[in-house]
């Protein structure tokens, strides 16, 4: 299965929604040859409910070599416009990539501080996505700034079918007794016409002892798995001010994969 992210919205049915609003990142397609362009898609929203909005200027965007190289692309980003909900059309991002050598090339943007009304506390996020090409290198990288927070994947991020066991690294993990809380939800293409519990649409599991995230991608599609910096008891919770007031910056990091469909086959050489 590939995705392609510019389609027609369909609107929510009145009913309530889950409160997960995630950074999406995703390429139209995740795997190519040396050469091929890969148009990239940036925006804010509920992914399960394909409910998007208007989508703030990142503050960073940086493309990544399999050897590790990093380049700044983000004065190559354009905004674009996409449905949001109903007839409602949001401001997104897109990102043309084109890879000139054979590996897994990463793409990472960072959100400036989001604020976020009903919730009141600013949300600061980093969505990563890979990008195959032609050879498995570079996939696993540790990248950027070694403080910052960040999931990195121990399971191959392409190549999935259903049902697979997904791992990743959440850093910082070395905050005795603290684990990161993580939330697991797949992006709909299009509004379902009708919606599970909210339990059912976001998936919630803790990094265990060693920082490690560990969950089931049971469907194909592209699923978003953001860990949530939680700090330990001794450490002061970042904030921003806003009207005069200081509100907490919840830190978030999210990986997102794509889970096949169907695999074509070929005959055997």
């Amino acid at each position: 299965m590939r995705c392609s992210f510019l389609v027609l919205a369909i609107g929510l049915a009145a009913v309530p929604r889950a409160q997960a609003h995630y950074h999406i990142l995703l390429p139209d397609r995740d795997s190519v040859k040396v050469g091929d362009k890969v148009a990239l898609t940036y925006v804010f929203g509920h992914p399960f409910e394909h409910d998007l909005f208007d989508t703030e200027k990142p503050a960073k965007a940086t493309l990544y070599a399999p050897d590790g190289k990093a380049t700044d692309v983000l004065a190559g980003l354009q905004k674009v416009e996409a449905p949001g909900h109903g007839d409602k059309r949001i401001g997104a991002y897109q990102l043309v990539v084109q890879p000139d050598a054979r590996g897994d090339y990463t793409v990472v943007i960072e959100s400036p501080p989001v604020w976020m009304a009903d919730e009141k506390h600013f949300l600061r996020d980093t969505a990563r996505v890979t990008i195959h090409v032609e050879a498995q290198k570079g996939w696993d990288a540790r990248l950027g700034d070694a403080t910052q927070f960040a999931a990195v994947p121990l399971t191959r991020p392409y190549g999935l079918r259903a049902g697979t066991v997904f791992q990743a690294a959440v850093y910082p993990s070395d905050a005795p007794g603290v684990s990161h809380l993580v939330e697991v939800e797949r992006f709909n293409s299009q509004s379902p016409a009708a919606l599970p519990p909210d339990e059912h649409i976001t998936l919630a599991l803790k990094t265990d002892p060693l920082g490690t995230a560990t969950c089931t991608l049971p469907d194909p599609g592209w699923w978003g798995i953001t860990a949530v910096r939680r700090y330990p008891a001794e450490a002061k919770t970042p904030t921003r001010e806003r009207e005069g007031k200081a509100y907490p910056v919840v830190e978030r990091s999210t990986l997102w994969v794509l889970v096949d469909g169907p695999v074509p086959l070929r005959p055997a050489d």
